[in-house]
């Protein structure tokens, strides 16, 4: 066996990056931004009004009355030249006149007319946002990134319409084994439904890649060779099940009969023992465990940086923390132990009671994985641990 950071970094040195293409900024939401992107324009493009209000040229003081001279909204500019002792009616966002130097707000005003008469004196602030107050012409978002929806605002406001942005990885997911049947089938009494894939394709879909179910490879060699071919085209093969040593675990045979190269075979965790990884032809793959949360524990360690790192994003381990312990918890092993635990918005994590590598039911209550290091020992509650959020 190996440790989980040996098996980390062997699973990036199997990533190959996946090519980039130019996409409209309206389908950008979630893709990897690949190439930095450079402002067309100042943002505001011009001097521009904070407040509802009128634009004045200094000196002003409280009880002073200014002649009205003109209007102006966003969108729309003020033509003339504003004098001390005249006053611009403004809205929010649009142009300050030329000759202005502040605004006053419409509440420390009185329109009387043709006239305006100031309330109070003016304030430390001029209601004026700066030219390039946000960004300047040539200013860039450098990259890569994965896009938020902020970041979309900000790539419109620059007047970018197209954005250079990683492909998305195409992910197969082949869930192995005669017991499994797919979900609204009648099962046997001795089949169960194939849960595993469903949540692999959303955690890869999360991760920006388009991914497919394939259909279930029964446990025959032809089988299995039949739906491997289906996948081969793929930039990652996930396979779930099959890829232990018993008498019906064909994946690593047929698999090698296929031309993979393997890099590992068993990690020093648990849940999730019996993980295999290698390259299949122009595809990476993952053999995961069959046990259900088995197969997404690995996925979240192995399958999801993997996406990353094909999208441009680096090759770094699922992000961690730290977090009070709620509780004593025993030494232990020689594998590092993944417990689905609970954080709590005090910030104490507490491990599930039950910790199955068959309790789907449990993993659906947690929301993080509380790391326990490999021969690490007992644990006392109020001690500080490191989790993965989930």
């Amino acid at each position: 066996m190996i440790s989980v950071e040996d098996a980390l970094a062997r699973v990036f040195a199997l990533v190959h990056p996946v090519g980039t293409e130019d996409i409209p900024l309206a389908e950008a939401a979630g893709r990897v931004l690949r190439a930095p992107v450079t402002a067309q324009r100042d943002q505001p493009p011009f001097a521009a009004s904070a407040m509802d209000g009128y634009a004045v040229a200094d000196p002003v003081r409280a009880g002073v009355r200014l002649k009205l001279v003109g209007e102006v909204a966003a969108g729309h500019s003020f033509r003339g030249h504003v004098q001390p002792g005249e006053a611009v009616r403004i809205f929010t966002g649009a142009p300050v006149p030329n000759g202005a130097t502040r605004v006053v707000i419409q509440e420390d005003a009185r329109r009387d007319g043709p006239d305006v008469t100031l309330l109070s004196a003016p304030q430390d602030s001029t209601h004026i946002r700066p030219q390039a107050l946000d960004f300047a012409s040539g200013d860039t978002i450098s990259a890569p990134r994965r896009l938020r929806p902020v970041e979309l605002a900000l790539l419109a406001a620059m007047n970018r319409a197209t954005v250079c942005v990683s492909k998305r990885p195409d992910v197969a997911i082949i869930a192995t084994g005669d017991e499994l049947v797919m979900p609204g089938e009648t099962p046997r009494a001795e089949q169960i439904i194939a849960s595993n894939a469903f949540a692999l394709k959303a955690m890869a879909e999360a991760e920006g890649a388009r991914a497919r179910i394939l259909p279930i490879a029964h446990d025959t060699e032809a089988r299995l060779r039949a739906v491997f071919e289906l996948a081969l085209d793929a930039d990652m093969i996930v396979t779930i099940g099959g890829a232990s040593v018993g008498d019906h675990d064909l994946v690593a045979h047929v698999s090698a009969a296929l031309g993979a190269e393997r890099a590992f075979y068993k990690v020093a965790m648990r849940p999730g023992k019996p993980l295999m990884a290698g390259r299949m032809d122009s595809a990476m793959m993952l053999g995961l465990p069959g046990n259900p949360v088995s197969s997404i524990v690995c996925a979240h360690l192995f399958m999801r940086p993997a996406l990353r790192a094909m999208q441009g994003l680096g090759a770094y381990p699922m992000p961690s923390a730290t977090a009070t312990l709620a509780l004593d918890i025993p030494a232990n092993g020689p594998r590092t132990h993944y417990l689905r635990a609970r954080l709590g918005p005090d910030r104490t994590i507490t491990p599930m009671a039950n910790q199955d590598s068959a309790l789907l039911s449990t993993l659906a209550e947690a929301n993080a994985l509380l790391v326990h290091p490999a021969l690490d020992g007992a644990r006392k509650a109020g001690e500080q641990m490191r989790y993965i959020p989930l």
